[in-house]
């Protein structure tokens, strides 16, 4: 069975935005002007859930026949999607006291998610027609 790249490309970007909250360091979070907080105990939580996502992505795609599983194309597409809502909502809510640049970056971090879920999509309606045939 081949296996989807989409897996990889999404770990990555777990790994890479988990390892950015695990480490929350300020100088970032103002620069790219998200939003700060007192206490980073939230943040570096978030980031060791991502990490955990990404690993369990990347044990799915590396795991062979009747082996343990991770996380697969549908949990990835669940998760994506509602990350996607949750800060789609916090950014139409103007809630959200923080400059220009930091909604521009939480904006892209909506649409990398919704097409990341997209092509995940897609390769799961592709690998289910093949099933169906």
């Amino acid at each position: 069975m081949k296996k989807s790249k989409v897996l990889l490309i999404d770990a990555f970007i777990n790994f890479m935005l988990g390892i950015i909250l695990v480490i929350f360091p300020l100088k970032l979070v103002w620069f790219l002007g998200l939003p700060e907080v007192q206490n980073t105990f939230y943040p570096s939580i978030l980031g060791a859930v991502l990490l955990g996502i990404g690993v369990a992505l990347l044990i799915e795609y590396f795991r062979k026949p009747y082996s343990i599983t991770g996380l697969g194309l549908g949990g990835a597409i669940t998760i994506n999607l509602c990350g996607a809502l949750i800060l789609v909502v916090w950014l139409l809510s103007s809630s959200l006291n923080i400059p220009i640049r930091g909604q521009i970056i939480l904006w892209i971090l909506v649409i990398t998610l919704i097409v990341v879920s997209g092509f995940e999509l897609l390769i799961y309606i592709k690998k289910d027609n093949k099933k169906s045939l």
